[in-house]
């Protein structure tokens, strides 16, 4: 017998040499062929093994991660193999999700029916989820109780919460109304230098320079403000900032009982070439109860006097959002019955050789020179401020007359458009002459009057409103390069975008020379404190850190 194998040919042949045998195997040369066989190649390349490999890396890992979810659903509870196959079979299938949706979904349908109900009197809410799921496990709850027990706990949280910032911002509010220790100190200090020294009481400005307080071809500059501090820091930034600071002239007015200790400042510590003359409420002619009766009224209110230094909580919306409750309060701060908050509308009357002046609030600071405003073409209008409708920042720039009135009463609703765009307070360039043949002094006087009547129901925020409605139709935007706002409550700000601004605005409760101003935004108006001055000082007012 032969064996022969044919690689090329694919094919082995069994043989037998010799003759015998019959059967129809008989070759012509007497040689008998007992088989031949041909065998298709079974050819396994590294293609096809490296294909395979990489089918079974991809597979097997995905097997692994199925098993390891079913025994952790509940497989290990399973006592035989039958059980497993029921819980793994749908998983290999696809279907493994099927009972986990399903008890989702259950827990949703519960959760559901639960947010309809009220909690048990008696239920004691746990007060942590650690607490939560120890009285779980514990009681071994059914889904009902958990779903209840959870809504139970999360409402408990959810009103400690708010009642944590309603409390903070009642307690910054407090912060943000009252006078700083040291602010305190250096107005004594400075009226006890006012009696003592002569050189503090020494007339503001110069008599030789007298007839310029009334000069129209310099930039009138006014400053309503009982805090010196933050006065100082106006005019000095305002200086320092001008192209041309022998055209400045400041008028600074106060209240009676700061005006020594604010003239004693200036006095001291003059900043020529610029000009400041320093004025109390008390010195002007025109200011009467004659001329000014709704002020007086404003402050012999009692609705007004509850509102403004009564019970703070009392009236407030305590079921708001915080924010809403720190607007409330912001509301009820003593300034916004103080004359000289109302002083801007008496403007023509105060001055009445001006012809155009910049009303300043006490808590910017100037970083630009503001001399371009006067040659800012008003065509016609009274007020030059910037709108405060439109801007980046959302919360700042998005102020609509629905933000300031209450549209719900009818003298509003018939009166007002609630999608007008509002402006801003303290950048603002009046042009008096075009005021004084308006009657915008008188329509201001009616608004106040009519909230009177209705208790304070037509507005929320202080001075601004009546005057949105008085200076209606009068009113030219500026750019709002000019002005920018919110540094005394968005925290947010960016310093970046603060630093390129001609006027940066503390609007807000946290004023730059309180604890609770914002650290980051500070500097731009700390460094015009002179920290090393004898007054503050011994004041103990240090630069915040």
């Amino acid at each position: 017998m032969q064996i022969r194998l044919s690689p090329s040919m694919r094919s082995i042949t069994i043989s037998a040499a010799g003759g015998g045998g019959g059967g129809g195997g008989v070759c012509g040369n007497g040689s008998l062929d007992l088989a031949k066989v041909k065998v298709a190649a079974r050819h396994v390349s590294y293609r096809t093994l490296f294909h395979t490999v990489l089918f079974l890396a991809f597979l097997l890992p995905f097997v692994f991660i199925l098993t390891a979810v079913v025994t952790l659903e509940g497989v290990n509870n399973c006592s035989s193999f039958g059980c497993f196959g029921r819980k793994l079979g749908p998983s290999l299938l696809g279907r493994g999700g099927d009972d986990s949706v399903r008890l989702v979904r259950d827990l949703y349908k519960m959760l559901d029916q639960v947010n309809s109900e009220k909690i048990p009197e008696d239920l004691k809410a746990p007060l942590s989820f650690k607490e939560f799921l120890s009285e779980m496990k514990n009681n071994k709850f059914d889904a009902k109780t958990f779903a209840i027990s959870l809504k139970a706990m999360m409402e408990n949280m959810d009103k400690e919460i708010k009642k944590s910032r309603l409390s903070e911002q009642l307690h910054k509010h407090f912060a943000a109304t009252a006078i700083p220790k040291g602010i305190h100190c250096l107005s004594l200090r400075l009226t006890d230098e006012y009696s003592s020294n002569a050189h503090a009481r020494k007339q503001l400005p110069s008599p030789e320079l007298l007839p310029l307080l009334s000069d129209n071809s310099l930039h009138h500059f006014v400053l309503a403000s009982d805090n010196i501090l933050a006065a100082s820091v106006v005019v000095s930034s305002t200086v320092k900032s001008s192209l041309y600071p022998e055209k400045i002239v400041f008028h600074v007015i106060t209240d009676k009982n700061t005006y020594p200790a604010m003239h004693s400042w200036f006095a001291l510590y003059p900043l020529s070439p610029a000009i400041v003359e320093v004025k109390g409420v008390h010195q002007f002619d025109w200011l009467t109860k004659e001329n000014v009766p709704v002020l007086e009224a404003i402050q012999n209110h009692h609705g007004v006097r509850n509102h403004y230094h009564g019970n703070h909580l009392i009236g407030s919306n305590l079921s708001g959002s915080p924010r809403d409750f720190a607007s409330s309060l912001q509301t009820r701060s003593p300034k916004y019955i103080s004359l000289l908050n109302h002083l801007r509308i008496y403007l023509p009357e105060l001055f009445p050789n001006l012809h155009k002046v910049v009303f300043l609030d006490d808590d910017i600071v100037i970083q630009r020179d503001l001399s371009p405003l006067w040659e800012i073409n008003l065509f016609g209008k009274v007020n030059g401020a910037v709108e405060t409708c439109k801007g980046e920042d959302k919360w700042v720039m998005s102020k609509r007359f629905k933000t300031y009135f209450n549209f719900s009463h009818r003298l509003i609703s018939d009166n007002l458009d609630p999608h007008e765009c509002a402006w801003a307070y303290g950048m603002n360039i009046f042009d008096l002459s075009a005021w004084r043949k308006t009657n915008i002094r008188d329509i201001y006087h009616y608004w106040i009057k009519e909230n009177l009547k209705s208790n304070l129901t037509l507005w929320k925020l202080g001075t601004l409103p009546p005057a949105l409605i008085a200076f209606r139709g009068n009113v030219h935007p500026i750019d709002p390069s000019w002005h920018m706002l919110g540094l005394g409550y968005q925290e947010k700000t960016d310093p970046a975008t603060a630093r390129k601004a001609a006027v940066i605005h503390y609007n807000g409760q946290c004023k730059p020379w309180l604890e609770i101003g914002y650290k980051h935004l500070q500097p731009f108006w700390t460094k015009h404190v002179n920290y090393s001055n004898e007054f503050i000082r011994n004041c103990h007012i240090l630069e915040p850190q």
